[in-house]
């Protein structure tokens, strides 16, 4: 399906944002480990959160979907067959169930789709393998895997993906304990942050000390009941919009004081010029005068597609450092940001680890998706400042985290056109 959005600037409200699709991956992992039923109340799907829940249903956990709550019945009997599971296209669910599988000692036939077969594993792979779990080769679906990990000591590069680590922490609470030693720099530091804290929501106290996560021997204690937050990196894209509106855009409810990584786009909209207003649940964001800035985006990866549309419509040359890593995401993030803004008339430059971009009038054309969400939702985004008729192509991409996203743009005043 392809949707065509004429030239409008959106205003009014998000008053029940989507939640949190990172918190709610952590949520129904650690209620599948636990030693009781959990209540998940979680107000959004997308097909990475259904690629987890059914992911755990197919090792054995129990849950049933009731409106917007979810009780989980954790993991009781494991499998002593081969089971088959699908991870769909999501990153997070195959980073994080891998390890989880070796801790259990599942046998597994893994399928996946699109991107996902070729991102890269390593060097979670490689230290899997060491501690006993066997795989077959990477970067060809089904993947296969079998063996139980043994050992409480593992020692992984940071650089690649914070994924990795937050997978390792999960299976050394399913195996009493242990510790993980991150060697170099760990990219996207937040995202661990979170992986502790649903932790220790559920009873697994993790103990960072310099490069060293220490994880206790404790058991997975359910909390009975869990509320997944509101989603900011999907947030950031109406709080985008809002900058390149008038009349601004509030969305609620967001915890202003979560430990989620791109709640830092109030900051990068401030340092564009926009003005923010943070409220006790609720940001509003308006346009000003917007200028060029620099942004470091080695903890806020998710938000270079729709940074880049409002840096489009600054004033001078955004600077974005950091962005190596969006190279391995749905698409090749720096080359899909890059052609996506060329279509609309801007200039960009980029090499290995900085995007450029130079900003003018945003244009109209049509925009490839490359079945990556974010490119999709960004594409949109930029026809609140374009000055013709901006074509998303494939803008089913959305589903994989924001199903509703077009009906919501809608809502704030966009009129689009749907092609099938």
């Amino acid at each position: 399906m392809d949707i065509t959005l004429s030239p409008c600037a959106l205003s009014g409200s998000v008053s029940d944002v989507i939640a949190s699709k990172s918190m709610a991956h952590r949520a129904f992992i650690c209620a599948a480990l636990a030693d009781r039923p959990t209540k998940i109340e979680c107000n959004s799907s997308s097909n990475d959160i259904t690629a987890t829940v059914s992911v755990l249903r197919s090792i054995g956990a129990g849950i049933d979907i009731d409106g917007s709550i979810y009780t989980v019945t954790p993991i009781t009997k494991i499998p002593s067959e081969q089971v088959e599971i699908d991870f769909g296209e999501s990153g997070s669910t195959m980073r994080f169930m891998l390890p989880v599988l070796g801790a259990l000692g599942i046998k597994a036939k893994m399928i996946t789709h699109g991107r996902l077969t070729t991102r890269p594993l390593s060097p979670l792979y490689e230290e899997l393998t060491v501690h006993g779990m066997k795989l077959s080769a990477q970067g060809k679906c089904p993947l296969y895997c079998e063996g139980r990990l043994a050992g409480h000591d593992f020692s992984i590069n940071g650089s690649v993906s914070s994924q990795f680590i937050s997978g390792l922490l999960f299976a050394l609470a399913i195996m009493g304990g242990g510790k993980i030693i991150v060697q170099g720099k760990l990219e996207s530091a937040s995202y661990v942050d979170l992986t502790t804290d649903m932790l220790k929501t559920f009873g697994v106290t993790v103990i960072k000390n310099g490069s060293v996560f220490t994880v206790s021997h404790s058991k997975i204690v359910s909390p009975d009941y869990i509320r997944v937050e509101g989603d900011w990196s999907n947030a950031a894209f109406w709080l985008a919009a809002g900058a390149l509106s008038k009349d601004g855009i509030t969305v609620s409810p967001l915890n202003t004081q979560s430990i989620q990584g791109d709640r830092a786009i109030t900051d990068i909209l401030s340092s564009f010029g926009a003005n923010v207003t943070i409220g006790d649940n609720s940001v509003t964001v308006k346009r000003n005068t917007l200028k060029a800035t620099v942004i470091d985006a080695a903890d806020i990866p998710d938000l270079v597609p729709v940074i880049s549309v409002v840096a489009a419509a600054c004033e001078g040359e955004t600077l974005i450092n950091n962005v190596a890593r969006l190279r391995f995401k749905e698409s090749d993030r720096v080359a899909t940001v890059c052609e996506m803004l060329s279509v609309l008339g801007i200039q960009t430059r980029s090499d290995e680890n900085t995007l450029t971009v130079c900003g003018g009038a945003l244009g109209g054309g049509s925009v490839d998706s490359h079945n990556d969400h974010r490119i999709a939702m960004s594409a949109a985004v930029a026809s609140c400042a374009s000055l013709d008729e901006v074509t998303v192509l494939d803008a089913g991409a959305v589903n994989k985290s924001y199903p509703n996203f077009f009906e919501e743009i809608e809502k704030l005043g966009a009129k689009i056109r749907k092609e099938q």
